[in-house]
């Protein structure tokens, strides 16, 4: 099994951090190698995920730091709130650069275009056109969101 150049530089990075001693970069990085690991054991039979499918779990990863941070400040405990917005930005280095406002309204109307949906039964058909198109460059709600609005 030839490994994929996404989780090599992970694995490269976390090796180089922990030589700098960098406690908080080497921990993120082994967080996300297992979540790497588990999604490829996951299911019927172990396999070697694709660069798009570690950018997934990575995206996935960035999420739940995300919202465990904005959890941590509503509970009034910014110091547990500092840690996830710092693994949040090593998370972000690897993934691809957030789509605009107005690049996310773009792709979604092509997207309707393309589906010629005129309304909200049509937003399931919508989505996954411009999910396919979007890959990993924006949230899923901010996604539905624009959707919901051009077909609104």
């Amino acid at each position: 099994m030839t490994q994929t150049r996404l989780k090599a530089r992970l694995q490269a990075d976390l090796h180089n951090a922990m030589r700098a001693r960098d406690k908080v970069r080497a921990g993120t990085l082994r967080m996300a190698l297992t979540s790497v690991t588990t999604a490829e054991v996951a299911g019927d039979e172990a396999r070697e995920l694709s660069d798009d499918e570690v950018l997934k779990v990575l995206a996935k990863e960035a999420k739940k730091r995300k919202e465990a941070a904005a959890a941590y400040l509503e509970a009034k405990r910014p110091e547990l709130a500092a840690t996830e917005e710092a693994e949040l930005t090593i998370l972000e280095g690897y993934l691809p650069a957030q789509l605009s406002e107005a690049e996310l309204a773009d792709i979604v109307a092509r997207a309707v275009a393309s589906t010629g949906a005129s309304g909200m039964p049509q937003m399931g058909a919508v989505m996954k056109v411009a999910q396919g198109e979007v890959a990993g460059r924006a949230d899923g709600g901010r996604v539905a969101a624009a959707v919901r609005s051009a077909l609104g």
